[in-house]
């Protein structure tokens, strides 16, 4: 199998690049192996260097185990003071930044350390790691459906016990503590708790309200295994459901399986977004449905792909996403259903598995 290393070298020949300084602490642990809070892998066609402190080198070299073809440097000092040493012996013409993860500043610094040397480019990259990262292979897809299947377990477990005069808080921390209790090393995002008018609110914070009788409850939660995270979301009611939260919910069901139904490889996100959108649109909620279908995820809460209106992120072959459809009326709540998807064999394979 293709090594990490491997595909990262074809991704620089095709981009033109010589070499590559990754910055963005995920995109270094994903091609090294290796997690650290700071440091800077450096990628040439015929070398790799992790440049780390010494709170992390002494570890990464003996305790760790960096991909193959990684070796580690011990670093001290800005940029400029140790730079120009690694990559004046890995024959580098044109030299590729991450533009999301350098400041205007950083690139002054990296820049003047460069200038000691003769004749390297500078050239500002976009996407190059992530898009890599946005593929999963098999050990991370087994940790991404462990993490999924912790959240399943802890939510069934929540739900038991969550209950009307609890408020938002209590029920997040209720919902944290169970996950932790269930497997999940952290919780790869701030559990959201949005009980009644609150549910109106996508991104509602956890409050002191207490969750009512008849409220509709989005709680939007995930586990972290292995580094990896999942993300689910679930729409409780506590009590007999009225009519109207029945009818949105069987719209959202609908969506959703359309999508499911629908989203094939090669498909665009604003195609993949389209699917469960016209259901919603058709049944009269379309201005209700306040943000993109979904998102990919993994070591981040939200990788690559976009599915939304105009992204033309491709969904390919082996990525992991969510599909999220969701409904948010001002003065009565909202609902939304989200599960965490692979693309297999050109379909979906819904990896969650909590009773909705």
């Amino acid at each position: 199998m293709t090594s990490r290393l491997d595909r990262l070298r074809l991704k620089l020949t095709d981009a033109g690049l010589d070499a590559l300084i990754i910055s963005e602490q995920k995109n270094r642990s994903y091609v090294s192996g290796i997690s650290s809070s700071d440091g800077f892998l450096i990628v040439s066609q015929s070398d790799a260097v992790l440049a780390l402190d010494s709170r992390y080198s002494a570890w990464a070299s003996r305790k760790a185990s960096p991909a193959v073809g990684i070796g580690v440097v011990e670093i001290e000092g800005e940029i400029g003071k140790w730079l120009p040493d690694i990559v004046s012996g890995m024959k580098i013409s044109k030299l590729g930044f991450e533009d999301t993860g350098v400041t205007y500043n950083g690139y002054n610094i990296i820049k003047g350390a460069l200038g000691t040397l003769n004749n390297i480019e500078l050239v500002a990259t976009s996407r190059i790691v992530s898009g890599l990262r946005a593929i999963k292979d098999a050990e991370e897809l087994e940790s991404m459906q462990k993490a999924a299947s912790v959240a399943d377990d802890a939510f069934e477990r929540m739900r038991r016990q969550i209950k009307v005069g609890m408020t938002e808080k209590q029920a997040a921390w209720l919902l944290e503590s169970t996950l932790r209790e269930c497997g999940s090393s952290s919780v790869p995002f701030g559990i959201i708790v949005a009980s009644g008018p609150n549910a109106a609110f996508p991104h509602h914070a956890a409050t002191d309200r207490p969750i009512g009788e008849g409220d509709p409850v989005i709680i939007d939660f995930g586990a972290r295994v292995g580094g990896y995270g999942s993300d689910i979301t679930r729409t409780l009611y506590l009590g007999e459901p009225g009519d109207k939260y029945k009818e949105i919910y069987g719209v959202l069901l609908d969506a959703q399986q359309q999508a499911f139904d629908k989203i094939s490889d090669g498909m665009s996100g604003d195609q993949a977004d389209a699917t469960a959108r016209e259901v919603i649109d058709n049944a009269g909620y379309g201005q209700y449905f306040l943000h993109a279908l979904g998102h990919g995820t993994g070591l981040e809460v939200h990788e690559e792909p976009r599915l939304g209106k105009n992204s033309q992120d491709m969904i390919l072959e082996g990525m992991v996403f969510t599909i999220e459809p969701g409904i948010y009326i001002q003065g009565w709540g909202g609902i939304r259903i989200e599960d965490m998807v692979v693309l297999q064999q050109g379909r979906i394979r819904v990896l969650t598995g909590a009773s909705k």
